[in-house]
């Protein structure tokens, strides 16, 4: 076994890394970017080596920089985790001929697999069943399309390097094709520097289905069974369970027996995903294998009871596989949640900011949280904005879904807006709950998962209102009753005046001090509040029902964590004529990032939704929509600029 290994990677999957590494006793070596000087992963390591500028391009991709760390530092080996140069033909060679172990596949085995329309001509040879469509190497846009139309629509483009949902568009028209297909090359182009394409049968109501394998330099390979990856929005995934609802020991063994196909058929060594897609019919396509450890790995951990990190190391340091197929079973179900630093409601756009305050459930038994930050560290705008995953066990998948459910509301996020709230709802969806899983489950239940379909009560308001004042009331050791913020007055307490947003609506409040607590005037509903509230907390009870939990108050923004998460803004009218400005009838950048293209003409009248242009930020394409009715006067930015959150984008005038 290794004594030193170099992780060639951050976040996440490099604490991961570490911890496994630490209850071997193999000491590790963290690398890390100016962005991440001060990053957990850094703390975590026993060393760490700096390697460079911020962008991935100046620092983790930075293949020689790496080795030479690995030099310097004594490391046996380096780790890639996922993503960066962890399917880089090219780095496993390097480190090969710099006598380093690479702890992943041969060289060959990514490179065959790594080209999606090389891996699907291999596959067909190892009888490996295929989705009908075109994998070959003409590029021309009019010939892609023709061979679109005699598929058949929807087709699927995607991106022949690469993966995690990057360089993919559904295309449901044959007048849609040639914009889909700029779109996409452009995003593999900046993801993986390779454009190119293959187009094929998009399966109506598909399953994701993947199958972990694993293989040895010994001959030997084995399954550890599926994880179903169906709910994913713009092909990337949302929430991945084990093992899939619904599988059969014989199809079970059938998509088994394939991936293993596959994986002999490169002479696969190392952890690997052979990805299907599944139709209504039983049948099942290979859509692609992942050379690579996956991001959803624990949730194979969890059923199996294995520690796939531990089997890398193993693996790579000469070691036959731990376990003989015969040996693996599955135990229980597990789900796992991908909390991210991003606006559900805003198109999902990344957030970036310091994070003030984070919460996370315990870690337990049933309960697992894999994170790659702390409070008080940043999502910057360079790197994946993922906070962490969420793991949960149990014995069934209704227990292990209420895991989930829990889990997911103990997060407490204060910096940066979350999808937790969206998480949480998508548990709680029809579909979600019976397992009917398809690919289309987070637009099918797109009514159920708007947020604006989720107003808050009247108690909601009352409770907001009690939090912002009693946040308004300083907690010193101030005796005096001149220091004391309240609304005491000789003749008795006065009503405090209060004003929130939550979403689009605005109310005002009435708030006034009574023996047990507060009395809320919420338009023509009275509500009485009693309980304590303070920065330790609150328990109020709020007709008839007790609820607990805690506020944070971040400027005029208040945080409710309790039964739901909410957030509402407290207006303050004199801040807000401060702040009135010019961009009043303007949209501006909602993140750093680069402009691509800009899709409208000056003077265009455009509706509610129009694309106007397209940014690219955190290695995806987003497009700013017409937020109403109305005429673009302009454009302050052309495509390739680099632009600051915040900064004038669109000079639009509504009506």
């Amino acid at each position: 076994m290794f004594n030193k290994i170099l992780i060639a990677n951050r976040g996440e999957i490099a604490c991961r890394v570490i911890a496994t590494c630490r209850r071997l006793g193999i000491a590790t070596v963290a690398v890390y970017s100016d962005a991440d000087r001060n990053a957990r992963h850094v703390r975590l390591a026993d060393e760490a080596i700096h390697i460079g500028a911020a962008p991935a391009a100046e620092s983790y991709l930075r293949a020689e920089v790496i080795l030479d760390a690995a030099r310097r530092s004594g490391a046996q080996a380096i780790h890639p985790g996922y993503g960066f140069l962890s399917e880089n033909a090219g780095f496993a060679r390097a480190c090969d001929a710099a006598g380093i172990v690479f702890i992943g596949p041969p060289a060959s085995a990514i490179d065959a697999m790594g080209d999606k329309s090389s891996a699907k001509a291999l596959m067909q040879t190892a009888n490996v069943p295929l989705t009908p469509g075109y994998h070959g190497e003409r590029q021309e846009p009019e010939f892609l399309r023709a061979q679109a139309d005699a598929i058949g629509y929807p087709v699927l483009i995607k991106a022949s390097a690469g993966g995690g949902g990057k360089g993919m568009r559904k295309v449901e028209a044959s007048a849609d094709f040639e914009a889909a297909l700029a779109s996409c090359q452009r995003e593999a182009q900046a993801s993986f520097g390779n454009a190119h394409v293959l187009v094929e049968k998009y399966v109506e109501r598909p399953r994701h289905i993947e199958i972990q394998v694993f293989g040895d330099s010994h001959g030997n390979v084995v399954y550890l069974f599926e994880r179903d990856c169906s709910v994913q929005r713009r092909h990337q995934k949302v929430l991945e369970e084990a093992p899939a609802p619904g599988m059969t020991a014989e199809r079970r063994a059938a998509m088994g027996k394939a991936a293993t196909d596959a994986a002999r058929a490169v002479g696969y060594v190392g952890a690997g995903t052979v990805e299907f897609i599944a139709g209504p019919d039983g049948d099942f396509y290979f859509m692609e294998m992942n050379t690579r450890l996956q991001v959803e790995h624990p949730v194979t951990e969890l059923i199996t009871g294995t520690d796939l990190v531990e089997w890398q190391l193993r693996v790579a340091a000469g070691q036959p596989l731990p376990k003989a197929q015969e040996q693996l079973q599955i135990h229980g179900h597990a789900i796992e949640a991908r909390l991210y630093a991003e606006d559900a409601d805003r198109s999902f756009l990344p957030s970036t900011g310091t994070l003030r305050h984070l919460h996370l459930p315990q870690p337990s038994a049933n309960v697992r949280v894999d994170a790659g930050v702390e409070q008080g560290d940043a999502i910057t705008p360079y790197y994946d904005p993922m906070i962490t995953k969420l793991i949960v066990w149990d014995v069934d998948r209704a227990s292990a879904l209420q895991r989930m459910q829990q889990a997911l509301g103990q997060c407490q996020v204060v910096g940066v807006t979350t999808n937790a709230a969206f998480l949480r709802r998508l548990v709680l969806t029809d579909s979600f709950r019976n397992a009917n899983l398809d690919t289309a489950l987070i637009d099918r239940e797109r009514e159920a998962l708007d947020i604006h379909h989720v107003a808050a009560s009247d108690n909601d308001w009352a409770l907001a209102a009690v939090l912002a004042v009693t946040n308004d009331t300083p907690h010193d050791n101030d005796a005096s009753p001149w220091a004391i913020a309240d609304s005491w007055r000789l003749t008795g307490p006065a009503a405090r005046l209060v004003t929130l947003e939550h979403l689009e609506q605005r109310k005002q409040l009435q708030v006034r001090d009574s023996v047990n607590g507060w009395h809320v005037q919420a338009g023509d509903a009275s509500i009485s509040v009693t309980g304590k509230a303070d920065s330790t907390g609150y328990a109020l009870q709020l007709s008839e029902r007790l609820q607990r939990g805690n506020a944070i108050r971040e400027g005029n923004t208040l945080y409710v964590f309790g039964n739901e998460q909410q957030r509402f803004n407290i207006h303050d009218p004199v801040a807000e004529a401060d702040n009135n400005n010019d961009h009043g009838g303007s949209l501006l950048a909602p993140m750093p990032g680069r402009v691509v293209t800009l899709l409208v003409q000056p003077g265009s009248t455009v509706s509610r939704g129009t694309p106007l242009l397209v940014m690219e930020a955190m290695k995806m394409e987003h497009t700013l929509q017409a937020p109403g009715d109305g005429t673009v006067h302009g454009f302050r930015a052309k495509a390739g600029d680099q632009v600051a959150d915040g900064a004038v984008l669109v000079d639009f005038e509504a009506g």
